[in-house]
């Protein structure tokens, strides 16, 4: 069975935040990324060239596959803000107070941290990092 292609590096978050070419991106992933590193009790890793996650857990599927994943993450791509939060049922109510935002193919897109409640967010992450322990102790 194949392994993840998304894996943790020894590449330095610093470095790959301080690349980003769009200076909004660029501010907004290292606040994202302070936010989420407070939030997870995590140091902030480069899994793959382009995601920065924090913490990681064990799945396996009923099929056979497993492997390690990051628990939160994020990836400031050119477009937006792309966040892995895996969330419960709560998450459309948190959501339906988040502000502009879209949803898709487990990821939550932002243009812009200004364009959604801070306070929203963070009560976002904290409900995924509460649904990765319960789902996933560890």
């Amino acid at each position: 069975m194949a392994d993840n292609k998304t894996q943790p590096t020894d590449a330095s978050v610093d470095a790959f935040l301080d690349a980003v070419d769009h200076p909004v991106r660029r501010a907004d992933g290292k606040a994202l990324c302070a936010t989420m590193q407070r939030l997870s009790g995590h140091d902030p890793v480069m899994w793959g060239a382009s995601i920065v996650g924090f913490g990681s857990y064990h799945y396996r599927y009923d099929s056979g596959r497993e492997g390690d994943f990051l628990r939160i993450g994020f990836s400031p791509r050119k477009a937006n803000l792309a966040l892995y939060l895996f969330l419960g049922p709560e998450k459309d109510e948190i959501l339906s107070r988040l502000g502009k935002h879209k949803r898709g193919g487990g990821c939550l897109y932002i243009g812009k941290l200004a364009d959604v409640d801070g306070a929203v967010l963070e009560e976002l992450i904290r409900a995924s990092l509460a649904h990765m322990d319960a789902t996933y102790p560890g």
